[in-house]
């Protein structure tokens, strides 16, 4: 059980970090909530797995948070402020690849 709660506060640190060095407006621009709202949200779900048990009902609704962020919110927003995983990439490609000057 030690090993689980380690793991579920590595989970809410990671997901806490990655959106501390986010930036703002990536998140309004991936319609996602603001990142003052998930830096609490997360903040308060790797609280809440150090405070308490893992039997009980908050951490489960901290590593739910947690998830979400990792797999919904911060993909979205890697994309959006130009971290999609793309190499090679010009200065002139946009969002749905390069700019061809509208030939």
């Amino acid at each position: 059980m030690g090993l689980l709660k380690i793991v579920l506060m590595a989970l809410a640190a990671f997901g806490l970090f990655d959106a501390a060095f986010r930036r703002e407006d990536a998140f309004r621009a991936a319609d996602k909530q603001t990142k003052v709202f998930w830096l609490i949200i997360l903040a308060i779900a790797l609280a809440v797995s150090y405070l308490f048990s893992i039997l009980s009902f908050l951490p489960i609704i901290g590593v739910i948070a947690s998830i979400v962020y990792i797999v919904d919110v911060r993909p979205a927003v890697k994309q959006v402020s130009g971290g999609g995983g793309r190499r090679g990439g010009s200065s002139s490609d946009g969002p749905y690849g390069p700019y061809n000057g509208g030939r």
